[in-house]
C-alpha cells in the first residue's frame, strides 16, 4: 500500500522528493508498457494547456499565427539540410511500413520540424510582401533519447510550441531572436516565476544547421540545470537548401533569413514542481494551478446541510467571477482533505464551518505561507489580489534562491566545490569556439558538467585567464551539471 504524503526533503533526495510528489499528485503515470513514453495525468495536463495559452497568448500578439503540420516527414525532406541531418539522425523514429506494405520511402516521426515547415515555406513565399512570416505550432516531438528518460524533464515524446520564422534581412532575424528571450521571460519570469540565463551556447553544442543557439537554463534544486525555451539563428542555410527566396523592391531575388524558437511546455511543467514545491508536495502559481481555490465544509450532522449550502453558493460566486474554484464533497475528514490539497498544490483553501455561516466571514488559508487569513463572506473579488500576491511570493522566493545559486569560480578548486554545493558556475574560459571545445572536454571529463554558454541578454567582460588552459580569457561562461 503506497504511504501518503511525501516521505522525504527536497533539499536532501530532490531525486526521490521528484518521484513522490509525480506519484502521489497524479500527474504522470510510468507504468504504459513503452520505455521513455510517459502517460501525463489530467493534474498535470491542465497545468500544461495554461502554458500553452500564455505563450501562445504572447506569440500572437508578436505577430505570429498557429498552424498544424503533419507529424510525418519524408527523408527527402529530412536529408535537404546535411548538418542538420547529422545532428538529428540518430534520435530519430522511422516508420518503414504501412499495414503489411513496405514503404517506398523512409518516413522520420519528426523530431522537431524544420524540414516539415520549410518545405512549404519555399512554395508561399515569393515577394518581399509575403515576409515576415512567423507561424507556429503546438505540437508532440519524438526523439529516441539514450540518455536515462525522466518524466517531464526527459522522454523519448514531448509537448511543445515551434515557432518558425521568415525574414527579409539578418537584422529583422537578430531582432526576433530577441524577441523570443523577451517572450520567454514575460511567461517563464513575470508569470510562472521560473528564472533563467539566457545563454549563447557553444559552437559544438548550438542546434544542428544554426549559426548560433539561445538556450534558457533553469536551475533545479539537485544542482542540475535544465534547458527551458531555446531560439536559434539559422541564418540562410535553409532557405539555400529548400529554396526559400523572395524578390526585393528592387526586383533582385535573395534568400530569407530564419530562426526558430522552442519552449517545451512539458519541460517547463517540471520547472514548476521542482522551483515551487515544498516537502509537503506542489505549490501551483495561481495563474495556472488546476484549481485555484478548493474549498473545505467543516460540519456535523446538524449542521452539515447549511454549511454544504453556503460552499455551494461561495464556489459559483468565485466561478462567476472567473476563479476556479470546487467544493470537496468528499467523505474524507477534514484533515484528510488538507493534506491532499496542500499535496496538490491548490493555492487558495477556503474552509467553512457554521461559525464562518453564522458570522458571515471566509477563513482563506495559503498553500505558500500557511498564514490563515479572515475574509468579509461577499469579499470575492479580494481573492484575486490574493492570487496575485501569492504568485509575485513565488517569483520573489525563486528569483532569491537562483541568484544565491551562482557563484564566481576563479580556480578548478573553486568550480570542483561549486558545483558539489549544487550551484552554476560563472567563470572565465578561452573561447566558445571550436578552439575552446578541448577545454570543455577537460571540465566534462574531470567534473560531470558542460560550459552552458554566455550571457545573451548582457554583456559581461573577461579579465583574467582561462579557467582550464590559462590562456588569456575571451569570454565569460557559465558551468553546470545538466540533465
Amino acid at each position: 500500500m503506497q504511504e501518503k504524503g511525501i516521505t522525504v526533503k527536497k533539499e536532501e533526495n530532490f531525486s526521490e522528493w521528484f518521484t513522490q510528489v509525480i506519484n502521489k499528485a497524479e500527474l504522470a503515470d510510468l507504468r504504459y508498457n513503452l520505455k521513455g513514453f510517459v502517460v501525463f495525468r489530467p493534474w498535470s495536463v491542465l497545468v500544461m494547456e495554461k502554458i500553452y495559452d500564455l505563450f501562445e497568448e504572447e506569440l500572437q500578439k508578436n505577430g505570429h499565427l498557429p498552424c498544424y503540420f503533419p507529424s510525418l516527414i519524408p527523408k527527402e525532406n529530412f536529408e535537404k539540410e546535411a548538418e542538420h541531418v547529422k545532428g538529428f539522425t540518430p534520435e530519430v523514429f522511422w516508420v518503414t511500413k504501412a499495414a503489411d506494405k513496405e514503404l517506398e520511402q523512409e518516413l522520420a516521426l519528426r523530431p522537431t520540424s524544420e524540414t516539415a515547415f520549410y518545405k512549404m515555406y519555399s512554395t508561399w513565399i515569393r515577394s518581399w510582401r509575403d515576409l515576415p512570416l512567423k507561424l507556429y505550432q503546438r505540437a508532440q516531438v519524438w526523439r529516441y533519447e539514450t540518455k536515462a528518460t525522466r518524466p517531464f524533464i526527459r522522454s523519448r515524446e514531448f509537448y511543445w510550441i515551434e515557432a518558425h520564422d521568415c525574414f527579409a534581412t539578418k537584422e529583422e532575424a537578430e531582432q526576433q531572436v530577441l524577441q523570443d528571450i523577451e517572450t520567454t521571460r514575460k511567461v517563464m519570469e513575470e508569470k510562472l516565476g521560473i528564472p533563467f540565463l539566457p545563454l549563447r551556447r557553444p559552437e559544438w553544442d548550438k542546434f544542428a544547421g544554426a549559426l548560433y543557439t539561445i538556450g534558457s537554463d533553469s536551475l533545479m534544486p539537485d544542482g542540475k540545470v535544465v534547458q527551458q525555451p531555446s531560439t536559434h539563428m539559422l541564418g540562410q542555410g535553409f532557405a539555400k537548401a529548400f529554396g526559400i527566396k523572395f524578390v526585393d523592391k528592387k526586383e533582385k531575388e535573395k534568400y530569407v533569413w530564419q530562426t526558430c524558437y522552442g519552449p517545451a511546455v512539458s519541460r517547463i511543467t517540471a520547472s514548476l514542481i521542482a522551483i515551487h514545491g515544498d516537502d509537503s508536495g506542489l505549490i501551483w502559481p495561481f495563474i495556472v494551478a488546476p484549481l485555484q481555490v478548493i474549498i473545505v465544509p467543516i460540519y456535523d450532522k446538524e449542521t452539515k446541510q447549511k454549511v454544504v449550502d453556503r460552499c455551494k453558493e461561495i464556489k459559483e460566486k468565485l466561478n462567476s467571477l472567473g476563479i476556479r474554484a470546487e467544493v470537496d464533497l468528499t467523505e474524507k475528514t477534514p484533515g484528510e482533505k488538507f493534506y491532499e490539497w496542500e499535496l496538490k498544490g491548490v493555492p487558495i483553501r477556503i474552509e467553512i464551518g457554521i461559525k464562518e455561516v453564522d458570522n458571515g466571514m471566509l477563513t482563506v488559508c495559503l498553500r505558500d505561507t500557511k498564514e490563515r487569513i479572515k475574509l468579509e463572506q461577499d469579499d470575492f473579488e479580494k481573492i484575486y489580489e490574493i492570487g496575485k500576491e501569492f504568485d509575485e511570493r513565488l517569483r520573489e522566493k525563486a528569483k532569491s534562491w537562483f541568484d544565491s545559486r551562482l557563484e564566481s569560480a576563479k580556480t578548478l578548486e573553486d568550480l570542483k566545490r561549486i558545483l558539489a554545493s549544487k550551484k552554476i558556475a560563472r567563470a572565465e574560459f578561452c573561447s566558445i569556439d571550436k578552439e575552446g571545445e578541448k577545454c570543455a572536454e577537460v571540465i566534462e571529463k574531470e567534473y560531470l558538467a558542460s560550459i552552458r554558454g554566455v550571457r545573451h541578454d548582457i554583456a559581461e567582460k573577461p579579465e583574467g585567464n582561462c579557467i582550464v588552459c590559462g590562456k588569456k580569457a575571451n569570454y565569460v561562461v557559465y558551468i553546470a551539471k545538466s540533465y
